[in-house]
């Protein structure tokens, strides 16, 4: 089963999903906000992409922060402000995939 972290009212999930519903691939949305990330599973995205593949620069949240924690981002940050992470992320078997982008979701059927 596929799962996809994000937030519901983001205008990219909002597209994954309806790109993967209409080409009939199932997946479970999880909400970051309803069911916050915990720490192990936020520490296995940094793990298998970096921070600078799982950060959104370009997001409120980002521009929001400091100088000092935009040069240290750390799980504590993120776990506290889920927002940072690029939406959506995507997670089937042992693959996981930041942001949305149709020929890599075709991939999953």
């Amino acid at each position: 089963m596929i799962k996809m972290y994000g937030i519901k009212n983001c205008d990219t999930i909002k597209k994954a999903q309806k790109f993967l519903i209409n080409h009939k691939i199932d997946f479970e949305f999880i909400d970051f906000r309803d069911n916050p990330i915990d720490k192990t599973k936020l520490q296995t995205f940094v793990d298998k992409l970096t921070w600078g593949k799982l950060i959104n620069k370009r997001s409120t949240t980002y521009r929001n922060l400091n100088d000092k924690e935009k040069n240290n981002i750390t799980l504590e940050l993120v776990l506290r402000n889920p927002t940072l992470i690029k939406r959506p992320v995507l997670v089937t078997n042992n693959i996981i995939m930041v942001g949305f982008n149709e020929k890599a979701y075709l991939k999953l059927r």
